[in-house]
């Protein structure tokens, strides 16, 4: 299930490579990609961040 906010791949291609990399310290549980995703919803619907859907990251990630 996706959201008219989410990154299209072509989109998330020219993106991913301007966020910065992080030491590999151990597996993240959400993807840089599903944050964002999370963060464009709740800008683009101005809901508070603890009303984000469930699907999406935990807002407290998000945040």
């Amino acid at each position: 299930m996706g959201y008219s906010s989410d990154v299209s791949d072509k989109e998330w291609e020219i993106i991913e490579p301007l966020l910065p990399q992080k030491k590999k310290t151990r597996p993240p549980v959400w993807t840089k990609r599903q944050i964002l995703d999370g963060i464009l919803y709740q800008l683009k619907n101005g809901c508070n961040w603890s009303d984000l859907p469930r699907d999406l990251s935990p807002y407290s990630t998000v945040f």
